[in-house]
């Protein structure tokens, strides 16, 4: 006759390998993007040849932007102040990404101004009555099987609720100031390369003639052990924005000018020193 112990054993046996063997099966329907992603390429939304489909009233911002950091300005680059890029700029992956895929939720987490955090909702949500904006806004997504086999082989995405300020790359290819742009994604794993991730991005926004599709690529690091390093924009940081004028923090922690003849600050709230 079994002891009491032993058919709580058992039991809890069951459990564990009814509970176990689900995961297992849920966990057979996703595509394996364990690991460590790097970028392949230049961290840049133009390509060769191309140019950026902006309206003329945006090219001129653009080339304003450009302008200013020729004479020494940052531009209208938000991540310069540490603020964080967000999407899509985020999705250049300056640091190295991890993407951690549950049955509800994939996360993207990237380690780079202030953490690059994306939660993309695979539940079968629909959208908010009321989200406030942040800078990588609210993501549904869905995971679809293209080719038929019974696994999920493509991540489906849509962002709404994008915060400003926020740029395409570090040349300051500007968005609208509406803060309408609603970004779409296909994330999928290359067919002959499964080390390979590509993500098709396409912005809606009304700065652009018409949407704007940019295909960014990772591989995948084949060191079991990779290294994750820490990125704290302050820490090294030396821009620094007073009104509406850029300075620079010298290495001796003194303000000094970004460009020629440019005025100093308002320095009201400081008693001038005696001669």
């Amino acid at each position: 006759m079994l002891r009491r112990s032993s058919i709580w054993a058992f039991g809890l046996l069951a459990l564990c390998a009814t509970i176990c063997g689900a995961a297992a099966i849920e966990d057979a329907k996703f595509p394996d993007l364990r690991g460590q992603w790097g970028r392949v390429g230049i961290p840049r939304w133009v390509q060769a040849g191309q140019k950026a489909p902006l309206t003329p009233e945006y090219q001129k911002v653009f080339e304003a932007n450009v302008a200013d950091m020729m004479g020494g300005g940052p531009g209208n680059v938000p991540s310069w102040y540490c603020l964080p890029q967000g999407l899509p700029m985020m999705m250049n992956a300056y640091d190295p990404m991890e993407i951690v895929v549950t049955p509800d939720t994939t996360y993207i987490l990237i380690s780079h101004v202030n953490d690059s955090y994306r939660r993309i909702y695979t539940d079968g949500r629909s959208w908010p009555e009321e989200v406030e904006p942040t800078f990588a806004g609210y993501s549904i997504g869905k995971w679809l099987d293209e080719d038929g086999d019974g696994r999920f082989d493509t991540l489906e995405i849509e962002t709404r609720h994008l915060k400003l300020p926020r740029t395409y790359d570090a040349t300051g290819l500007p968005f609208h100031k509406d803060g309408e742009a609603v970004v779409k994604e296909r994330i999928y794993l290359d067919k002959a390369d499964r080390n390979l991730l590509h993500d098709e991005i396409t912005v809606t926004d009304n700065a652009l003639t018409r949407p704007w599709t940019v295909t960014k690529s990772y591989k995948r690091n084949p060191d079991p052990q990779a290294d994750w390093p820490e990125f704290i924009c302050n820490e090294f940081n030396g821009q620094v924005m007073i009104s509406d004028e850029h300075y620079y923090l010298s290495g001796e922690g003194m303000l000094m000018p970004a460009r020629k003849d440019q005025p100093p600050p308002d320095l009201r709230y400081f008693k001038k020193t005696q001669q």
